[in-house]
């Protein structure tokens, strides 16, 4: 792919509130960490521009709110994204069993719903002691769903890089597949009409 073509990419990143979702993409796109954050309320929107495979990736990722009451509201930011970052803390059991959960409502959201819509899975917090939600349970869970798995922390910037890549890397892939599909679909040629014999 010419180097020079820059490819759109919406990215979202959901998961139960507090399990450190804005600091992951703070990390991420600006290479810092706060202590405190405001909690997220609906989706705020961070870009950040890549090279991957000779290709200039714009990432357009959408930082979504996990309180209950705004669930509803943030899955109409599901629409249009070519990848999903399921998120939770490893300190915190129950923002694990939601994942379920969470990973349900961005694929009924994925029109057509399809498998092969690019997720990955980040148990962040790794840097705190009280670990709740065992590793292997976890990858369990992924190996379960095909679903890539990374041990992260926001605070120290461990893995954050490499789980975000994996995930553009695995969007890109869908994104040029579709694109490939769409051409080989526009120009197949539809064998006209048997013409009636005459006499």
């Amino acid at each position: 792919m010419n180097p020079l073509k820059k490819v759109d990419l919406k990215l979202i990143i959901v998961g139960a509130l507090g399990v450190g979702k804005t600091s992951l993409l703070h990390q991420y796109v600006h290479k810092t960490f706060y202590e405190e954050y405001q909690t997220t309320l609906g989706a705020s929107i961070l870009s950040k521009i890549i090279m991957l495979d000779d290709t200039t990736l714009k990432l357009q990722i959408w930082d979504t709110g996990g309180q209950e009451r705004f669930r509803s509201m943030v899955s109409t930011f599901y629409k249009g994204s070519d990848g999903c970052i399921l998120a939770f803390d490893v300190t915190d059991l129950e923002s694990f069993e939601a994942l379920d959960i969470w990973r349900g409502d961005v694929l009924a959201k994925i029109i057509p719903m399809e498998q092969s819509y690019p997720m990955v899975v980040l148990g962040n917090k790794i840097d705190l002691e009280d670990r709740k939600v065992p590793q292997e349970v976890v990858q369990g869970w992924c190996k379960e769903k095909d679903i890539p798995y990374f041990e992260v922390s926001a605070k120290n910037d461990i893995n954050v890089v490499q789980a975000f890549e994996v995930l553009a890397s695995r969007a890109l892939s869908r994104y040029r597949d579709i694109l490939e599909n769409h051409l080989t679909d526009s120009i197949k040629l539809v064998p006209g009409q048997a013409k009636s014999r005459c006499c």
